[in-house]
């Protein structure tokens, strides 16, 4: 699960995002902020092992702008992600945020379908990140730092989504080794939408592919994460 830290001085803004990430599968709200101090509390007192993944940072607060959050979090070397949804949309706001690390940038108000894309895109770009652990290829590194631009996204073959690709890299590195039918049942999708996202991540030197023989009859493909 991506753990999740709302920061809004707004309660119903509040009460929407945290209903919007209930409808979203890997979030979950771990925490809700309604002025820069308290977020800055949480993410400073986050232990480690249970800590905050992603904060969704409101701009404007009685105490302290989104700015000063963040840049408070990268003084201190705290490598949260982070989501800035704010009404501001002037460029020099947005050239800051962007320089600071933000991977993305809503503008209120927007639809749950803007929200959920941009969920998604996050979402496949913690799994780039998981799959491009150790020596990372030029086109991984490419994709890393496009999905940290504000409106990038990472870039997968036709007929592939990113959202996809996310949840299947992801299955693939907590189990380490498994077939298209089990992705395809953990997953609930059709085996051969699976056997296509498990051949990619093979192709592109994530996944290797062996042999599994079960009694007669032709070996099952497996694909052992690398």
């Amino acid at each position: 699960m991506i753990h999740t830290l709302l920061v809004d001085d707004d309660a119903l803004t509040l009460e929407l995002h945290r209903d919007y990430i209930a409808r979203i599968d890997g979030y979950e709200v771990v925490g809700e902020c309604s002025s820069a101090r308290a977020a800055l509390n949480a993410l400073i007192e986050s232990p480690p092992r249970d800590g905050i993944d992603l904060l969704l940072l409101d701009m404007t607060m009685p105490d302290g702008s989104g700015l000063d959050v963040l840049r408070h979090l990268r003084a201190r070397s705290i490598a949260v992600d982070v989501i800035a949804i704010t009404a501001v949309r002037d460029a020099d706001t947005v050239r800051q945020m962007a320089a600071l690390g933000v991977v993305q940038y809503l503008v209120k108000p927007f639809t749950f379908a803007t929200f959920r894309e941009r969920l998604d895109q996050h979402r496949a770009y913690r799994a780039q990140a998981v799959a491009a652990a150790g020596q990372a290829s030029q086109a991984e590194i490419d994709a890393l730092l496009g999905a940290s631009r504000p409106t990038g996204s990472i870039k997968v073959p036709k007929g592939l989504s990113a959202a996809s690709l996310a949840r299947v890299t992801s299955a693939a590195h907590d189990a380490g080794v498994l077939s298209a039918s089990e992705a395809a049942e953990l997953l609930g999708m059709s085996r051969v939408a699976a056997r296509r996202y498990l051949e990619h991540l093979a192709d592109v030197g994530r996944l290797e592919r062996a042999a599994r023989y079960r009694g007669r009859g032709r070996p099952e493909t497996e694909y052992r994460w690398r």
